[in-house]
């Protein structure tokens, strides 16, 4: 069995600057042998630890797809404090950095297969959203999947990520895309208002249905109630508390609410399990 706390070694093959403030970037990494290659079988949900050597660790959700082959990719923000994140932004395409994982469970993709797919993402919590969009669009999948709609909002224009996928799904016909921003500049031409709000515009039937939904916690608290709503049952929208993320594997602590430890329970839980959860989420 693979020590769980040794890192993987790979190397940053391409950096992409995501947003106007510059404080997203996404890294795209090479591993450096077969046996890490092959040693890292991700699903789409799950996250990592990316270790910056002298500096430490930090929990970043996978971004790209477990069709993508030959890379991984993660986003990371950047944080005034944030030591890891700082690094990571500093490095630059060559720079070898470690990975552990994967971490956590994820979607439940096997579930989802025959079902509508209505996926609803705000600010840089996308990540994991796109891993997912990324997979079931993918033409090896496509097909088990009915019809997918998308909700995906940011502040503004700029904070928009991946935005040559963005309109590369626009001008698809086989996944409905839905983006919004809080508010527009002079160029922006599509939706403003808030997710929650054109989420209700939207309105996608519930029927033969699954939601996925990852966005900032003030998001969350005003967009699953539409949710329900709609008519979705609690087990039916599913959600991921990556944030609470710590060491990944259980042991320091710090991630847990009542008994549930998150890196090893989740990160990925049904609106009905997390109402279970104690008052302190």
């Amino acid at each position: 069995m693979r020590n769980p706390y040794r890192p993987i070694l790979t190397k940053i093959e391409k950096i992409t600057i995501e947003n106007e403030a510059k404080d997203l970037k996404t890294f795209r990494l090479a591993f450096l042998d077969e046996e890490g290659l092959n040693g890292f079988q991700y699903e789409c949900g799950q996250f990592g630890e990316l270790t910056v050597f002298g500096i430490g660790e930090c929990p970043i959700g996978i971004a790209s797809s477990p069709m993508d082959k030959e890379y991984l990719e993660f986003t990371v923000k950047r944080y005034p404090d944030g030591l890891v994140t700082n690094a990571l932004h500093n490095c630059s395409v060559g720079t070898t950095i470690g990975v552990r994982g994967p971490l956590g469970n994820y979607f439940p993709l096997d579930r989802m297969e025959g079902k509508n797919l209505i996926i609803i993402g705000g600010g840089f919590a996308f990540t994991t959203l796109r891993s997912t969009i990324r997979y079931v669009l993918h033409e090896k999948n496509r097909a088990r999947f009915e019809k997918i709609t998308l909700v995906y909002g940011a502040r503004s224009p700029g904070e928009l990520l991946y935005k040559e996928e963005l309109g590369q799904w626009q001008g698809r016909d086989d996944i409905e895309t839905h983006i919004t921003v809080d508010k527009g500049d002079e160029s922006w031409t599509g939706k403003e208002g808030f997710v929650p709000a054109v989420l209700k515009e939207v309105a996608p039937n519930p029927e033969n249905a699954i939601a996925l939904v990852c966005g900032p916690p003030i998001m969350l608290k005003f967009t699953l109630p539409v949710l329900t709503e709609l008519g979705f049952g609690p087990g039916e929208i599913i959600t991921s508390l990556e944030n609470r993320m710590k060491c990944g594997i259980g042991l320091c602590g710090r991630c847990n609410i009542g008994s549930k430890y998150i890196c090893k329970d989740g990160p990925v839980f049904t609106y009905e399990q997390i109402e279970a959860l104690p008052a302190e989420m």
